[in-house]
């Protein structure tokens, strides 16, 4: 994830990787800014204040690596976004007038389709943040990741059947 003039945050890369990552740090490092960034990019609310001062604009870009099989891949392509190898590009940009743009794969998307996507893509958890385990859909994808080969094989043919029938 590429961060530009985003509060505190002049210019900086973050390398998450996939799995478990914790963000720490001392008071006034950036922790927050790191956060919100990550929000943006998942449709998060934006806001004029965010921008650093002196810029026009604050950027976040990020990539990231999603099965061909994945929910989150079908909605893409529906918004008319396009995978580069295996990855999603997704950049936000809010200006410092407060209007913000979204862009998927490439393509020009209205904010609410990353909000769309942002449970599928990754999951970022607060200090009051564990009421998302109650979701359905949460668990069941817990339990499918769980379950391992078996189920993924199957639910990989499902659902690019369901691709299919969709792109009917």
């Amino acid at each position: 994830m590429r961060i530009r003039s985003l509060g505190v945050i002049d210019d900086a890369v973050v390398e998450l990787s996939p799995g478990f990552t914790a963000v720490t740090g001392e008071t006034g490092a950036g922790k927050t800014m790191v956060v919100t960034s990550l929000g943006l990019l998942l449709g998060g609310r934006a806001d004029a204040a965010l921008v650093r001062i002196g810029a026009r604009n604050a950027v976040v870009e990020g990539r990231i690596a999603v099965p061909a099989d994945a929910a989150a891949v079908v909605r893409a392509e529906e918004a008319g976004a396009e995978l580069d190898d295996g990855t999603l590009l997704i950049s936000r940009t809010v200006s410092a007038e407060g209007r913000s743009r979204a862009h998927l794969g490439g393509r020009s998307v209205p904010v609410g389709v990353l909000a769309e996507l942002a449970d599928e893509l990754v999951a970022v958890h607060g200090q009051t943040d564990q009421q998302g385990l109650l979701k359905q859909s949460r668990q069941r994808q817990a339990l499918d990741r769980y379950a391992g080969y078996a189920v993924a094989v199957p639910l990989g043919k499902y659902t690019e059947a369901y691709r299919r029938l969709r792109a009917v």
